[in-house]
């Protein structure tokens, strides 16, 4: 079965075509970070009118990538949530044009439950018994929660953030430190030359038994230490830190040091907790997931415990169309196609 995947939730407009499930004949990203860079953020705005600009000409480059005709397609895939509404319109619109005049089969894609599918891409040797009931993490700008999965669509959250997302502390400490967005890889790359036990920034618990994330008073101690405590006149230049070269690579890596560490925590706290059939491997996804300490620590406590690990190659951590199209084949499979009133939606499934 050959399936069309459409992505357009945030700030990248893609489009792939996956075979099987699992086989990538292409894959094709137009990114935006060009756009929004001096705004230090994605706009919602800007990130609609381009996606409208490039959705036809990225469906056009995945099907003469893969080589195929679109009397070839079997079914449409999209991400429909969540996302920026704005963006996501864009998608389900071209969807629905696709699916009705070919006419075969649409069926809507949360991009959350995606991201746990990302890893399980160009391998021919996974089966579903093998890696399932697996534990996912899904790590992103918007997103940071924990999910027992049973199968590719079926899972249940069982730990999200109350606040802020783990890929958004990472832009703004990217931005407190004057560094270039995306700040997630910059922080990454400059964490690795610095000295992690330079500040000793907090890992939030929550409580004694909380799957929950909580990065918001993270991102305050970076606020505090490199700029100091304010007071009623607001901040004291001379407690602010004088930031050269070094310093930024201490911030970066204690930073990381305490935001991979609370990840990890609540990965472990959550195995600890398990009560059913203990789970066979780790999943990780989303764009989070490209960071090379967390990446290695995943690892390494896979190692610890002899369980797999899955974690996606650096192509699918961002947000991709042939994660939702090979998750998009498993759920036309179990039965659940949708209709042209398909609709977009801002939360997801899991919200």
């Amino acid at each position: 079965m050959i399936v069309f995947g459409i992505e357009s939730s945030c700030d990248e407009t893609a489009a792939a075509v996956v075979e099987d499930g699992w086989r990538v004949r292409s894959n094709v990203i137009a990114s935006q970070v060009a756009l929004h860079e001096e705004y230090g953020g994605v706009v919602p705005e800007i990130a609609s009118r381009a996606h409208a600009e490039c959705i036809l000409p990225v469906v056009r480059c995945a099907i003469d990538e893969a080589g195929i005709a679109l009397g070839d397609i079997d079914a449409i895939a999209v991400g429909h949530r969540p996302g920026l509404i704005g963006a996501l319109l864009v998608g389900v619109s071209a969807a629905k044009a696709l699916a009705w005049s070919l006419e075969v089969p649409l069926v809507g894609v949360d991009h959350i439950e995606a991201h746990l599918y990302a890893p399980l891409l160009d391998d021919v040797t996974w089966c579903s018994d093998a890696v399932y009931p697996a534990l996912g993490l899904v790590v992103s700008g918007g997103h940071t929660a924990l999910f027992r999965c049973t199968s590719p669509t079926a899972m249940e959250r069982i730990g999200t953030t109350i606040d802020d997302a783990v890929g958004e502390a990472y832009d703004k400490v990217a931005a407190i430190l004057g560094l270039a967005y995306p700040g997630g890889p910059v922080v990454d790359e400059r964490g690795r030359r610095g000295n992690e036990r330079a500040h000793d920034f907090p890992i939030s618990r929550l409580s004694p038994v909380s799957l929950d994330f909580s990065f918001s008073g993270l991102k305050t101690a970076v606020l505090y230490a490199v700029k100091g405590v304010p007071g009623r006149g607001g901040w004291d230049a001379n407690a602010q830190m004088e930031l050269n070269e070094s310093a930024i690579d201490d911030v970066c890596a204690s930073f990381q040091r305490a935001a991979v560490g609370a990840l990890m925590m609540k990965l472990k706290r959550a195995l600890e907790q398990w009560e059913s059939e203990a789970p066979k491997s780790l999943i990780l996804g989303g764009g989070v997931s490209a960071n090379s300490k967390l990446r290695a620590e995943v690892a390494a406590l896979g190692n610890e415990l002899g369980m797999q690990v899955r974690i996606p190659t650096m192509m699918y951590c961002m947000d991709n169309a042939a994660m939702i199209a090979g998750l998009g084949q498993h759920r036309l499979k179990s039965g659940k196609a949708d209709g042209l009133d398909l609709c977009a939606s801002p939360r997801g499934v899991h919200a």
